[in-house]
Parts: C-alpha cells; sequence; structure tokens
C-alpha cells in the first residue's frame, strides 16, 4: 500500500534536498492534451541531476510514496498523469535538459532526458548530422519521454522507433540505485539488455535520466510529392513499388484521407492545403537521397510507374524546399486539425501491412452500421501504424457520444486485434490502455511483464496504475 505525497514527507524532502529541487504543483503539471484525466500531486520536484534524482527516489521508497515521471507532457494515453489513488510526487525531468556531448564521427550524441527533441535536433545539425525521429510535439516533447513510450513519428520506416536509436541509457531504479549504461557501443553481447528493457517502460521500471543517441548523415538531397491514390490497397502497392524501386532512401511514406483535409477546411481555413485534384486518398512521400542524386526524377518516375499501373491518378511534387514543407506542413497539422473538432474515440493501432485496405474497409462498414459519425484514418502506412479516429456527424458534439465511446473502441480494437495488429503502435499503453493490454495481450506476456515489474520495483513506487493495472 502506497502513502501519500503529504505535508510531513515534504518536509522530509526540503530538509534532505537542495534549495530549487521542490517547487509548486501548478494546473500545467496535472493536465494531459486530450483532457480526459487530471492529475494530483503532494509536490513536484525538479532535480538537476542523477544523483538528485536518485536522492528523491530513496526518499520515496524508504516512505514508500509513488512518483509519476513527467517529461514535455504531450502522452496521449495519460501516463504522466495521476488522477486515483494516493497522492504521488510528480518527477519532473525539464531540469536536465543538457546535451552533454556530440560524437560526429561515432554519429552518437548524448543528452539528458529533459532535453526537448527540438534541441535535440538543433544540436546534431550543428555537427553536420541529423537525429531522425521528428514528430509533431517535438518543440515540446522531451527525450526521455520519448524513449520511455518508445515513440514513433514519420520517419519509422527508414530509422526505426525510438528504441533503435537509442544505443545505452542512464536511469535510476527503483530504491534509488542508478544503472550506469550510457554505452555508445552498437555491439554488446554482455548479457540481458537492459536498455531495450528500460526503453518503452512508461516510467514504471526506471527513471531514464539521459541517453546515447544514433545520429545519422543528412541526405544530400530531399524530396516529397503528394500523390493520389486510388484507394488504400493501391497506397500499398505504390508502397512496395517504391521500396523495390528506391529502397532505403524512401524516409516517409504517409496515407492521409480527405476527410483530414475538410477538417482542416473546417477548423483552420487560413492554412494552405495542397492537394492532388480529385483525391479521396493520397500518400505523402519523402526521399532522402544521395550526392548526385534527383530526388523530383526519382518521384517522377515512381508516379509514372504508379500511372501505368493504375494506382495514381495525379500527383505534387515538391518543387523547392518551401514546398516540401507545405506538404509536411498540411501532414502535421492534421491531429490539430482534429483536436479542434473533437474525436469521439481515437486509435493508435498497428497491422500487418497486407491486412490495412481490408481492416480500413470492415472498420468504416461496421461503424456505418452502427451509427452516425466521421471518421478520419490517416498515418504512417510505410510501417503499418494508423491513426483511425471516430468523430461527431457534423452539426453534432463529442458530448453527443460520450455514452457510446467504449463501444466505438471496442469495435475497433477488436477488428484490429482479430487481424493480428496491436491496440498501441507508438502511444504506449499509459493509464488508458491497461484495459485493453489486459484484454488483447497473450496471458504469458502479462505473466512475465507482472514478474518483472515486481523484480524491479517491489514497492511499487514508479508510476504506479500506468501500464500493469495496481502495479
Amino acid at each position: 500500500m502506497l502513502n501519500p505525497c503529504d505535508a510531513g514527507f515534504v518536509a522530509r524532502l526540503e530538509a534532505a534536498l537542495p534549495a530549487g529541487v521542490l517547487r509548486p504543483v501548478t494546473p500545467a503539471y496535472l493536465e494531459e492534451p486530450r483532457g480526459r484525466y487530471h492529475g494530483q500531486a503532494g509536490a513536484v520536484a525538479a532535480p538537476r541531476t542523477v544523483d538528485e534524482v536518485a536522492a528523491v527516489v530513496r526518499l520515496c521508497a524508504e516512505a514508500r510514496v509513488g512518483i509519476v515521471p513527467r517529461g514535455g507532457g504531450t502522452g496521449l494515453v495519460g501516463g504522466q498523469v495521476m488522477a486515483a489513488g494516493p497522492a504521488p510526487l510528480l518527477l519532473s525531468l525539464e531540469r536536465m535538459a543538457a546535451v552533454r556531448a556530440v560524437y560526429p564521427e561515432e554519429n552518437v550524441l548524448i543528452a539528458e532526458a529533459g532535453a526537448i527533441l527540438a534541441d535535440v535536433h538543433r544540436a546534431a545539425e550543428q555537427a553536420g548530422r541529423q537525429f531522425p525521429l521528428t514528430l509533431a510535439s517535438q518543440g515540446s516533447c522531451r527525450i526521455g519521454g520519448n524513449l520511455a513510450t518508445n515513440a514513433g513519428g514519420v520517419n519509422v520506416v527508414r530509422y526505426g522507433n525510438a528504441r533503435e536509436l537509442c544505443l545505452g541509457v542512464e536511469a535510476v531504479l527503483a530504491d534509488g540505485t542508478v544503472f550506469h549504461g550510457l554505452k555508445r557501443l552498437r555491439k554488446d553481447n554482455t548479457g540481458y539488455d537492459l536498455r531495450d528493457l528500460l526503453v518503452g517502460s512508461e516510467g514504471t521500471l526506471g527513471i531514464l535520466t539521459a541517453a546515447a543517441l544514433k545520429l545519422a548523415p543528412v541526405p544530400a538531397a530531399e524530396g516529397a510529392a503528394l500523390i493520389a491514390v486510388a484507394s488504400p490497397a493501391a497506397a500499398l502497392k505504390l508502397l512496395a513499388l517504391a521500396r523495390g524501386r528506391l529502397a532505403e532512401a524512401v524516409s516517409a511514406f504517409e496515407l492521409i484521407s480527405r476527410q483530414g483535409v475538410d477538417f482542416l477546411a473546417e477548423t483552420m481555413p487560413d492554412q494552405p492545403r495542397p492537394w492532388p485534384t480529385g483525391a479521396d486518398w493520397a500518400v505523402l512521400i519523402d526521399l532522402g537521397l544521395g550526392q548526385g542524386q534527383s530526388p523530383e526524377e526519382a518521384l517522377e518516375a515512381l508516379f509514372a510507374e504508379g500511372l501505368e499501373a493504375g494506382l495514381v491518378s495525379d500527383g505534387l511534387i515538391a518543387q523547392s524546399a518551401a514546398q516540401r514543407q507545405a506538404f509536411w506542413t498540411l501532414r502535421e497539422s492534421i491531429p490539430e486539425g482534429n483536436r479542434r473538432v473533437g474525436a469521439i474515440a481515437s486509435h493508435d493501432v498497428a497491422l500487418p501491412l497486407s491486412e490495412i485496405p481490408e481492416f480500413i474497409a470492415a472498420a468504416g462498414a461496421a461503424l456505418a452500421a452502427a451509427g452516425d459519425w466521421r471518421v478520419n484514418c490517416f498515418g504512417h502506412l510505410g510501417d503499418g501504424n494508423l491513426h483511425y479516429n471516430v468523430f461527431p456527424a457534423k452539426g453534432r458534439r463529442r458530448e453527443d457520444y460520450e455514452a457510446r465511446r467504449g463501444e466505438v473502441m471496442r469495435l475497433v480494437h477488436d477488428m484490429v486485434h482479430a487481424r493480428g495488429g496491436s491496440v498501441s503502435a507508438e502511444h504506449g499503453i499509459g493509464r488508458l490502455k491497461v484495459d485493453d493490454l489486459e484484454r488483447y495481450s497473450d496471458p504469458a506476456k502479462l505473466d512475465l511483464m507482472r514478474r518483472i515489474k515486481a523484480a524491479l520495483d517491489p514497492l511499487g513506487i514508479l508510476n504506479p496504475g500506468a501500464v500493469l493495472r495496481g502495479a
């Protein structure tokens, strides 16, 4: 049983910690972007060093007080807010934001967990490299949270998830021990891979304080195209053509529906909306090529092959960096358009690529038979990750459907699971999807997860209630 972070415990923290570590509990620390959860906390600790994090965790372990780690607060499954139970200590990594070192010749950068993703991008660029993890929230999300949730984003098809972009981590364990795993090695077969265990654990097995991140060369030539496709099935065939023709030069391959563009027209009418003529579906393809290669020529050849195969009907190929950015602004604005309309239910799912067209058709038909709503299906087709979001019918509000939200989520998730998919592709489990994890996971997997949690956090103080129920 956990104890609350009450006035007596806060007094112990104040006596033991350096000045400035504790700070007031303001509303910003207790909110999450979708507004479905409102957190609580007895105090906020914002340590500056890994030793200060260790001291905070030791004090919490001694008093059996829960800890909710917080990065940029941009997570979408409630992992950063704890709404019920004894008031926890909220541990913010915001003051541990340094880029400790950059090794261009190794393609490695070491950043503290509180470093904002955009600042990591800038540090890499200054060294003539890139850090490929790219998210819509990169101006506010932090590396620790990106790793804790194994964030994905638009470049996974070429560079992988956050886990694949991490070589080593420094972390504080549940008893205050510091795990010094901040290695820059590409090969290290000395036992269990604790890095991969901690990355993606959402702060339930340890608190990440720093990471060695993989950098990549900046492509000599980059380009993009918005291409109208006949259907999601045609988009999948075009992806196969693109990979066959361009291989690893395909950095991103995004599926966009007309509904998402219509939402932008409805909620952000002044924003430019480049879009192929008459398209209900389009793909945004982004390329990164070597010296002397032309992305425009490569995209034109791909379009011609797709046209001959009957897969595409129209397209816009960026002729400048500004046009390429306009395409990406359209794609990256879709979540904001969704937010302004107000989703009944949002689904972050992954499917085997060949199952995607059938899923989109079947889910649309099932929802149409069940009620009156609009669907915006979009996402990272290159790696099988769809954002399948359900919205009120035009002229109605999200609140009108609140009683049916669970029904909609269950319908979509059941169809994903039946096709061998995952109900959490890149956002994690947090507190929102604890029921889903129990419903859809293999029992052996759940049992192993609970054993690992019990071994690494026997008191259950690390992000209690996130990922595993009652843990």
